[in-house]
């Protein structure tokens, strides 16, 4: 199963942090799980980076590809369909990457690995 995981869930499955759900572990590690991470993440971590927001302990432009590397996670392009689709979305979240992440989504048929409740009021599938 192919599922997108939401910026937070990549960098605490990175750290190993015990914020991630037991049911999101299970799916990233799923035997037949493709995981995989929105350029529209990686763009909100190097802004939080370049910002002071976010600390790694390498520089972004390593730190990523070696950590979908070693996790076998799969970048996810943003398609100009998703872009533009973003305008047609209801408000319910105001964060511009969640909302792009929520049209990749939607267009992908794919779930959403997050915390993040609001993502279910798309009609998303999410996984916590």
């Amino acid at each position: 199963m192919r599922v997108l995981l939401d910026t937070h869930v990549f960098l605490w499955w990175v750290w190993d942090a015990p914020k991630l759900s037991a049911k999101a572990r299970k799916r990233i590690t799923g035997a037949d799980s493709e995981c995989l991470l929105s350029l529209a993440s990686i763009w909100e971590m190097s802004i939080k980076v370049s910002l002071g927001k976010l600390k790694v302990d390498r520089p972004l432009e390593r730190f990523i590809p070696e950590q979908l590397s070693a996790n076998g996670f799969k970048p996810l392009e943003i398609s100009f369909r998703s872009v533009v689709s973003v305008n047609t979305l209801p408000f319910h979240h105001k964060d511009p990457f969640d909302r792009l992440l929520v049209a990749q989504a939607l267009e992908e048929k794919i779930p959403i690995v997050s915390a993040d409740p609001v993502f279910t009021r798309y009609g998303v599938k999410r996984i916590w």
